[in-house]
C-alpha cells in the first residue's frame, strides 16, 4: 500500500469515528477506538511508542 492510500485510510477512518462517537469523549477513547479501526482495515498500528529526541 502506498504512504498516500495509508494517509488517506487513517484520515477517513478518523473522521468516522468523529461521526460515530461524536465530541466530548477521552482522548484514550478515540485512540484506542482508532487503532482497533485501522487494524480490521489491515493496518499495524502501535499505540504510545517512545521515542527519543535531540
Amino acid at each position: 500500500m502506498h504512504e498516500n492510500e495509508i494517509g488517506t485510510l487513517i484520515i477517513d477512518s478518523a473522521v468516522h469515528l468523529h461521526q460515530d462517537r461524536g465530541p466530548g469523549l477521552l482522548e484514550m477513547v478515540y485512540e484506542v477506538t482508532l487503532a482497533a479501526r485501522l487494524r480490521k482495515r489491515g493496518l499495524s498500528v502501535e499505540r504510545r511508542v517512545s521515542i527519543s529526541i535531540e
